[in-house]
């Protein structure tokens, strides 16, 4: 393994959980295990892996991009991990409402969505908040 996969590899497990990370490393076959170890090394390792822009940061940008795209399984996926990152539930709504506005209404109405579901699953909504 190269010095960019096991850096990875640890920046991946930190920000998703060990036993995401694991569970699809080990889901891999033929087919899709270059791409996950690709991923892995290129995304994680030498995207993630200096120490230019915090964790926390990188999980921002990240729900902003992915976000932008409508890609919303990852988005959910990345909010986890920012979460795990540091990243509150007032910057949550705040990366939101960005969102919203460069992006428009409906992608912001399914990115409060989504958090919603997550901040309530994992006992981060304010009570006031809770449906």
């Amino acid at each position: 393994m190269s010095d960019l996969f096991e850096t990875g590899l640890a920046q991946r497990k930190a920000t998703l959980g060990a036993e995401y990370v694991e569970k699809n490393l080990a889901a891999a076959d033929e087919f899709t295990r270059p791409f996950q170890e690709a991923m892995t090394e290129w995304c994680w390792g030498f995207g993630w892996g200096d120490e230019a822009i915090d964790a926390k940061t990188r999980s921002l940008m990240n729900l902003s991009m992915i976000g932008a795209l409508g890609k919303m399984h990852e988005w959910e996926l990345h909010l986890n991990g920012a979460i795990n990152n540091g990243v509150t539930f007032e910057e949550i709504r705040a990366a939101i409402h960005v969102i919203a506005i460069y992006c428009g209404v409906p992608q912001g109405v399914e990115c409060f969505r989504i958090a919603r579901k997550v901040l309530t699953e994992r006992g981060l909504l304010p009570v006031e908040e809770q449906p």
